[in-house]
């Protein structure tokens, strides 16, 4: 009767183990269920939401650092046609976009507006020098007169100034009254007291998957910068958020008004931020590939002269969109760009960690949780025999001017609250998981071998 009584308790438990296991294995699924229809719930951007906190917030602080290059034999350039020199001087820290989103109306077709309030507050302390820093630069109402004689070939009046000229870091970013324009001019005249937008972008209320994709911009669903259907596509979002459950071989576009194209990063490896996982995006070569290389990019060369053709790789001319200047826009030092750039301008050095654009985003629930925009502002002037400065130069030359950085990463105190919030809780419904199934293996087993050995043991004593 004993015995009896220990091949029930054996069997139980090896019933008891099954049903643990079994458990076990029904919670990844169900757990899975959970995780991805709370994810989905919480990054929706509407009040209330996780996803709209981090929307509407400002309270991750924005920074650019300024790289300025500096002329260091400007004289030769005028006088003998020689390659400028520059050394890059930096960096000048402001704090950018420190401001909540302004005009936030949320629209009946599941969709919301809004206006980036822009600013800049100068950081001494994450600067090198002050703002009234000089340093030797193109003049840039010349490099502006050059582009206008380019395409009317002297029909645009010139006066001979000289080609370069001596600036304080502040007037050269933001702003100076140029004596010969008669107005004021600078790479980010204006700035502060402006505003990016309005954006109208998809709440993912109806459709998560399209959470955080622009559908308008300053009113419409396309660009008109660029006069072709292709290069004037607005795509993805503004790079800050993704749709959640984020697929790395996929890759995920997004739009930048400060380049006026939309573009695309792909994978590059699983990094750790502060205890989290994320997915590395980064540009690809292929983003400021010349049509050569890159057909899909022909639109957006709009000047077969200065181009060499078309052939040049490494900058987007942006004149068409930016007020009219002149601006070409690169990654630092021209990395990715054709060799060219870098052989008619002496001192430069293009590092892929120092100057590639990346975006470290949580695949979980889409959020970008760290992120480095590096883009640089160039200029050109080139060769025109009805022009005293430049009688002398050889070659067309885009004259880096400046390259900024901006970046954000989330703080300590946001980390270990995203940690708290979803990390920990998805570890410890995985550990559940986990401790169920393998015990409920261990309980079954250990039971069903014990039942054997009682059952062959109470056979032998019978016999």
């Amino acid at each position: 009767m004993g015995c009896f009584s220990i091949k029930c308790g054996l069997l139980a438990g090896s019933v008891f183990g099954a049903v643990i296991a079994i458990l076990g294995g029904i919670l990844i699924p169900v757990g899975d269920m959970i995780i991805e229809r709370t994810v989905k719930k919480e990054a929706v951007i509407e009040p209330g939401t996780t996803a709209y906190d981090n929307w509407a917030s400002s309270e991750i602080a924005v920074y650019r650092q300024f790289w300025l290059f500096d002329v260091k034999n400007p004289q030769q350039v005028v006088q003998e046609g020689a390659f400028p020199e520059v050394q890059e001087k930096g960096p000048y820290t402001y704090k950018t976009r420190y401001l909540p989103k302004a005009n936030v109306t949320f629209n009946p077709n599941n969709t919301a507006s809004f206006v980036l309030p822009m600013g800049a507050i100068f950081e001494p302390s994450m600067s090198v020098g002050p703002e009234e820093d000089t340093v030797t630069t193109l003049n840039l109402a010349v490099a502006v007169r050059f582009v206008f004689w380019i395409f009317f070939q002297g029909a645009y009046s010139f006066t001979n100034s000289s080609l370069f000229q001596h600036r304080t870091v502040k007037e050269l970013l933001w702003g100076y009254n140029d004596p010969i324009l008669k107005d004021t001019i600078g790479l980010f005249s204006p700035y502060n007291g402006t505003s990016d937008g309005p954006y109208n972008i998809f709440t993912g209320k109806d459709d998560i998957s399209k959470v955080s994709i622009i559908d308008r911009w300053r009113g419409e669903t396309k660009l008109s910068f660029w006069n072709d259907t292709y290069c004037d596509m607005i795509n993805g979002t503004d790079g800050s958020s993704f749709a959640p459950f984020v697929d790395k071989d996929v890759p995920l576009y997004f739009f930048s008004s400060d380049i006026c194209r939309s573009v695309s990063a792909s994978y590059e490896a699983t990094m750790n931020l502060k205890g989290i996982e994320v997915y590395r995006y980064s540009l690809l070569p292929s983003t400021l590939a010349s049509p050569v290389d890159n057909p899909d990019n022909k639109c957006f060369c709009r000047n077969y002269e200065t181009t060499k053709n078309c052939t040049l790789a490494g900058a987007l001319d942006i004149s068409s969109c930016s007020d009219g200047r002149p601006v070409f826009i690169s990654l630092p030092h021209f990395l990715q760009g054709s060799e060219y750039l870098r052989e008619v301008v002496l001192g430069l050095h293009p590092d892929e960690e120092h100057h590639k654009t990346f975006l470290d985003v949580e695949p979980i629930t889409g959020f970008t949780l760290n992120f480095a925009k590096r883009i640089q502002a160039n200029m050109m002037y080139g060769p025109a025999k009805d022009i005293t400065v430049l009688n002398k130069v050889k070659d067309y030359t885009l004259l880096p001017l400046a390259w900024l950085n901006e970046t954000a990463t989330l703080d300590d105190k946001t980390a270990d609250m995203f940690k708290r919030e979803l990390i920990s809780r998805i570890d410890m419904l995985e550990i559940v998981q986990q401790v169920l199934l393998i015990a409920g293996v261990i309980i079954f087993f250990v039971c069903l071998i014990a039942f054997f050995c009682v059952r062959r043991k109470s056979k032998t004593n019978l016999g």
